[in-house]
C-alpha cells in the first residue's frame, strides 16, 4: 500500500527567505520592526541614524548591530526598511536611486501610512521590489513596540505579485496584513490618525481641565471612563454616544464653554468642533431630537461668535 503523502496544513502561508535587515532611519519604527523580524529568524545587519536619540534606540533594540550611513546599509541588506518622516520619504527614495545604492532583487519596505508602493517607483525602475507596509500603532522607542507588534494590523501595498511576500513578512512580525489599494492610502492614514492622534490631543487636553478643577489623579479617574467609551465605540459605533451633546443638554453645553473660556481658552475651538460634529452624528442617527438640537446647534454657533 502506497503511503499517503502529507498534507500541508489548511493555514500555511508563504515564508519569504531567511533575508538581512538594514534600517534607514532609527526612529521609534525602524528599530522596532528590525528587532521583531529578528525573532522571525532574520537578521539585522546595519542601521543607520542622525540624532542621539536614534542611536540610543538602535543600541537598546538591535544590540551589535552597526551604526553606519544609509548607502552602507543598503550595501548590506537584502531586505531595508525606509522608516523616515513621509515628506523626507520620496527625497529619500531619489537620493538612494541617484547614489547607486539601489540593487536589483532587493526588498525595499517603507513604513509610511500615507504612501502606497508608487513613491518607491524610482527604486522600483532600478530593480528593487518595492513593499508598503505601515504598522497601525503607536510606538514609544522601546521594547514594548515589539510587543505590541502581537496583534497589530498593517496596512499593506504592493504590486499584485509581491503580495504574498509581503503579507507574510507582516504575519512573521506577529501583524495582521491588511490590503489597501494604492489611491486609499491618504484616507487610510487620515482615519488612523483622526481616532489615533487626535486622540491624545483630547486625553492631554482632559487632564488638564481636572488638575484645574483639583482632581489629584486625573488619569486614575479617566481610565475607566475612557477604557469603556472606547470599548463601546468600537462596538457599537455612533450607538455608543452619551453626554450632554448626544441628549440635547444645551445648558449644560453652554456651561461648559464659559468655563472653558475662563480656564482653558485654548480648548474652546476643539471643544465647539467636537461637540457640532457630535451633534451632527446623533442627529442623523436619530439619537437627538431635532426639537432639542435647534438650541444646541445655536449654542455652538454662539461660542463661534464670542
Amino acid at each position: 500500500m502506497n503511503a499517503t503523502p502529507p498534507q500541508e496544513p489548511l493555514d500555511a502561508r508563504p515564508r519569504p527567505a531567511r533575508l538581512t535587515v538594514g534600517v534607514v532611519g532609527a526612529g521609534r519604527v525602524g528599530p522596532a520592526l528590525a528587532a521583531s523580524l529578528r525573532l522571525a529568524g532574520h537578521r539585522p545587519v546595519a542601521v543607520s541614524g542622525v540624532s542621539d536619540a536614534s542611536r540610543r534606540r538602535a543600541a537598546a533594540l538591535l544590540p551589535s548591530v552597526p551604526l553606519v550611513p544609509p548607502a552602507e546599509v543598503m550595501a548590506r541588506a537584502e531586505l531595508v526598511l525606509l522608516t523616515v518622516p513621509d515628506d523626507a520619504l520620496p527625497g529619500l527614495v531619489e537620493g538612494l536611486v541617484e547614489t547607486g545604492s539601489v540593487r536589483p532583487g532587493m526588498l525595499l519596505v517603507h513604513t509610511s501610512g500615507r504612501f502606497g508602493a508608487d513613491v518607491l517607483a524610482p527604486a522600483t525602475r532600478a530593480g528593487a521590489l518595492p513593499l508598503a507596509l505601515h504598522p497601525a500603532m503607536t510606538f514609544t522607542g522601546t521594547a514594548v513596540d515589539v510587543q505590541r507588534l502581537a496583534g497589530c494590523s498593517f496596512g499593506v501595498t504592493a504590486p499584485e505579485e509581491l503580495r504574498l511576500a509581503a503579507e507574510a513578512l507582516v504575519i512573521e512580525m506577529g501583524g495582521e496584513p491588511e490590503w489597501i489599494e494604492e489611491a486609499a492610502r491618504p484616507l487610510y492614514h487620515a482615519a488612523l490618525a483622526l481616532g489615533a492622534n487626535h486622540l491624545v490631543t483630547l486625553v492631554a487636553q482632559s487632564m488638564e481641565l481636572l488638575r484645574t478643577a483639583g482632581v489629584a489623579a486625573p488619569d486614575r479617574m479617566l481610565g475607566p471612563l475612557l477604557g469603556a467609551a472606547l470599548d463601546n465605540a468600537l462596538r457599537s459605533g455612533d450607538a455608543a454616544l452619551t453626554g450632554p451633546v448626544a441628549r440635547g443638554d444645551a445648558g449644560t453645553v453652554a456651561a461648559h464653554v464659559a468655563e472653558l473660556r475662563r480656564h482653558a481658552p485654548a480648548a474652546v475651538a476643539g471643544y465647539l468642533a467636537m461637540a457640532r460634529t457630535t451633534a451632527d452624528r446623533a442627529l442623523a442617527n436619530g439619537m437627538l431630537k431635532p426639537e432639542l438640537a435647534e438650541d444646541l446647534l445655536g449654542v455652538l454657533a454662539e461660542g463661534d461668535l464670542r
